[in-house]
């Protein structure tokens, strides 16, 4: 999952390190080219293609390699039409970027923090896939925190669904897939396909049934966490830790490397144990999006969900992590 903020070498040292599976991007910015879909057919090179027709140069000047995630080979591209931003995978099909498109285009089309515009995915023809979208230079600085608090709370306020919670296409987390059946209720989608979606693949890849049992106990009793909170479905980047937010030449706040769904606002802040929010980021997100009751006794039930993530990717470096807000939990609501 290395990001643009790690491949411009922007992740401070002490930021995690286990996110070093995720993968880069780069953008141009030109808002006719915002239509994307997988290519008809395929040429030798597709993204040479697409970048001397549809992207509107007629010369590539330069292709570079941008540093190095370890799922997805990223380029930048540089034109007499400006840059553009790469990623190729040789093993993957384009359901991957499929996904990643969809949640750029959903998050960009709220015109609120700003994000990658994507431009075009498909399938390479040796094999694997690939997905174009605009080149943003990034600052020396990470951003201002108050803005960013504020511009992500107004893509949450804006990015409404009528479908309930879920998304249109499933995606990824990591490299673990995430699953965006649509359902009416977020405590039932956030129950099946999220923390108890987790705790099988603990079960199937450690044999752990003593954190599945107790998470799944903790799950068939965790309605009390939500009472008196009336949630309805926002857009959310879902998987917001410091590589993937950064900021442009002029400052404004960028965020990166989606796995966008439409969930309960909160569950945005489940990576906060490793994206560096200061209270000015939190005092500007709730004048846009106040709190709803019980908001502190949630915060580590969002955060569960990213540390049996972790756990799944990574092994038994996060197992206590997960284990111990279980059984916290357990201890409150006498599971």
């Amino acid at each position: 999952m290395m990001n643009e903020a790690i491949a411009r070498s922007q992740l401070r040292p002490n930021a995690c390190p286990s996110h070093l599976h995720r993968p880069c991007r780069r953008r141009h910015i030109n808002s006719a080219y915002s239509r994307f879909r997988p290519m008809a057919s395929l040429s030798d090179d597709p993204v040479r293609e697409w970048i001397l027709s549809e992207g509107k140069a007629t010369e590539i000047r330069r292709i570079s390699s941008v540093g190095g995630g370890c799922i997805n080979h990223a380029s930048r591209y540089d034109t007499d039409n400006g840059s553009f931003f790469v990623k190729t995978n040789r093993k993957i099909g384009p359901s991957m970027f499929e996904g990643e498109a969809a949640g750029l285009n959903a998050m960009f089309n709220t015109n609120s923090v700003r994000v990658p515009q994507p431009f075009k995915y498909g399938p390479l023809k040796t094999g694997g896939s690939f997905i174009i979208m605009e080149f943003i230079e990034f600052g020396p600085f990470r951003g201002n925190q108050s803005i960013l608090g504020r511009k992500l709370a107004e893509m949450h306020k804006a990015g409404k669904s009528n479908k309930g919670f879920g998304f249109d296409v499933d995606n990824t987390i990591g490299s673990t897939p995430q699953i965006n059946s649509w359902s009416p209720d977020w405590i039932d989608f956030f129950s099946e396909h999220r923390l108890g979606y987790q705790l099988k693949l603990a079960l199937k890849n450690f044999g752990d049934s003593d954190i599945y049992e107790k998470g799944i106990k903790l799950i068939n009793n965790m309605k009390p966490l939500f009472n008196g909170a009336v949630i309805e479905p926002c857009l959310l980047h879902g998987d917001l830790w410091s590589g993937n937010i950064s900021a442009d030449k002029n400052g404004n706040p960028v965020i990166l490397d989606p796995a966008c769904y439409y969930g309960h606002n909160e569950a945005e802040f489940g990576m906060s144990w490793c994206a560096g929010f200061d209270g000015s980021f939190y005092s500007s997100y709730f004048e846009v999006m106040p709190k709803l009751p019980g908001f502190d006794n949630r915060r580590d039930l969002y955060m569960l969900y990213h540390y049996l993530n972790h756990y799944n990717l990574f092994g038994y470096g996060y197992r206590s992590s997960a284990m111990s807000i279980i059984d916290n939990y357990s201890r409150i609501l006498t599971c």
